[in-house]
């Protein structure tokens, strides 16, 4: 895969996470793809990880958004680190926290997708301003 198309893979599913598309989403995972989730637990294949997804898109946390802030591409391994800053607008008004996810990618496909948070906890950190 070139840097071009790792880039776009990696731009394109973060866009699908933003459009609330969990099919689109899992369009780009391997059948036998790994989710290190950032509480740690992992899901194994497609089924796990949409269960582990479901949540976040039934809305459980409220409006989510992840906004690019950077984006890395090692084209020889075949990874990608996007880092985001995921915001939130739930009923106590706006929040979030940064993050960054490292993806996997071989033959066009998600192979393993670890994320990881900047956060005192895992739980929403009102942002000022």
């Amino acid at each position: 895969m070139t840097r071009d198309e790792i880039e776009k893979l990696t731009l394109d599913f973060t866009a699908a996470f933003n459009r609330d598309d969990l099919d689109g989403v899992m369009a780009y995972f391997a059948e036998d793809g790994v989710y290190d989730q950032v509480d740690g637990q992992r899901a194994i294949g497609r089924a796990a990880i949409r269960k582990a997804f479901e949540p976040q898109f039934q809305g459980a946390y409220g409006t989510m958004r992840f906004l690019q802030e950077d984006l890395f591409v090692d084209q020889a391994a075949g990874k990608s680190m996007i880092s985001w800053t995921c915001s939130f607008a739930t009923k106590r008004g706006p929040a979030g926290w940064r993050g960054l996810d490292l993806l996997h990618w071989q033959g066009g496909k998600l192979v393993h997708k670890l994320t990881y948070a900047k956060a005192k906890q895992l739980l929403l950190e009102s942002r000022q301003g």
